[in-house]
C-alpha cells in the first residue's frame, strides 16, 4: 500500500503506539487526522508530525462519546476530502481478578477497548469504501492471542477485537478496504502506570505487579510504530509487534490450553 498522500485517521494519537504509529506514516507523507481525549498529547503529535510538511487536522475525542464518533466522519471529510486508512488505537487498562473487578469498570473498558472500534469503523466505513485504496488497521494485543490471570476484561476485549478484525475482513473480500488486526508485545507505554485498578487491592500487591509489567514493556514506541506501519505497506492481516508477540503466538499454537505453565515463571519472576 503505498500511503503516500492518504488520509489516515488516528484514535489515541496523542501518546504511545498511536503517536509513534502517526509519526511514521507522516514520515510516508500520509495526511493524518488525530484523534485522542488527551488535548495536551494532540498537540505534542501534531507539532511532531508537522515537520513531514503534510496537511494535520487534530480532534479531541472522547470514543466512548457515540455523538462525538458519528460526527467526526464530516469533519475529517471537510478538513481531508477523503478518508483511506483507520487507525483504532485508542484503549485503556484494568487491573484485578474478575471477582475484583466490579461489572460498571468491567464495562468501562469494554466500551473503549472494543465497542469504540466498532463505532469508529462503523462510521468511517462508508468513506473507506469510496476510496481506491483502503485499510482498517485494529489494535489487538498479545493478550489477544494469550489469556493470563488477572487480565479477564482485558482479555476479553482484545479477543473480541481480534475476532471482529477477522470476520470483517472476510466480510469485505472483493471490496477496496483491507483489515489488519495488531498484536503488540511488550511496548514501553504508559497503559500499566495509568491502569484502572479495582477496589480492594493492597497497594503493595499492585506494585509489585505494576514492576512485573513494566519490565516487560521494552520495545521503544517509535520501533512498534514502524513495524505496524510496515506491516499496513505490505497488507498483512495480522501484525505481530515484537519478538515476544512472535514467541507468544508459536507457543499459543503449540500449546493452546497449557502454555501458562511455560509463561507464568517468567512473567512473575
Amino acid at each position: 500500500m503505498n500511503l503516500k498522500d492518504r488520509v489516515a485517521i488516528i484514535t489515541g494519537a496523542g501518546s504511545g503506539i498511536g503517536q509513534a504509529t502517526a509519526l511514521s506514516l507522516a514520515r510516508r507523507g500520509c495526511h493524518l487526522a488525530l484523534a485522542d481525549i488527551d488535548a495536551a498529547g494532540l498537540a505534542l503529535t501534531q507539532s511532531q508530525a508537522s515537520a513531514a510538511g503534510v496537511r494535520i487536522s487534530s480532534h479531541r475525542l472522547d470514543v466512548v462519546n457515540r455523538e462525538a464518533v458519528a460526527a467526526l466522519p464530516a469533519e475529517v471529510l471537510q478538513a481531508h476530502g477523503r478518508a483511506d486508512l483507520l487507525v483504532n488505537n485508542a484503549g485503556v487498562a484494568l487491573a484485578g481478578t474478575f471477582d475484583q473487578v466490579s461489572e460498571s469498570d468491567f464495562e468501562w473498558l469494554m466500551d473503549i477497548n472494543f465497542h469504540a472500534v466498532v463505532r469508529m469503523t462503523r462510521a468511517f466505513l462508508p468513506q473507506l469504501l469510496a476510496s481506491d485504496d483502503a485499510r482498517i488497521v485494529n489494535i489487538s494485543s498479545v493478550f489477544g492471542l494469550i489469556s493470563p490471570p488477572g487480565q479477564c476484561a482485558y482479555c476479553a476485549s482484545k479477543f473480541a477485537v481480534r475476532g471482529f478484525s477477522n470476520a470483517l475482513r472476510h466480510e469485505l473480500t472483493g471490496t477496496r478496504v483491507g483489515v489488519s488486526v495488531v498484536h503488540p508485545g511488550g511496548v514501553a507505554t504508559a497503559i500499566a502506570r495509568n491502569a484502572r485498578v479495582a477496589l480492594g487491592i493492597p497497594h503493595e500487591q499492585m506494585s509489585l505487579r505494576l514492576r512485573q509489567a513494566e519490565k516487560l514493556l521494552r520495545m521503544p514506541p517509535a520501533a512498534a510504530g514502524e513495524i505496524i506501519v510496515r506491516g499496513v505497506e505490505k497488507r498483512r492481516a495480522r501484525i505481530l509487534v515484537g519478538r515476544d508477540a512472535v514467541v507468544i503466538s508459536l507457543l499459543e499454537r503449540l500449546l493452546p490450553v497449557h502454555y501458562w505453565r511455560v509463561l507464568a515463571p517468567r512473567v512473575q519472576a
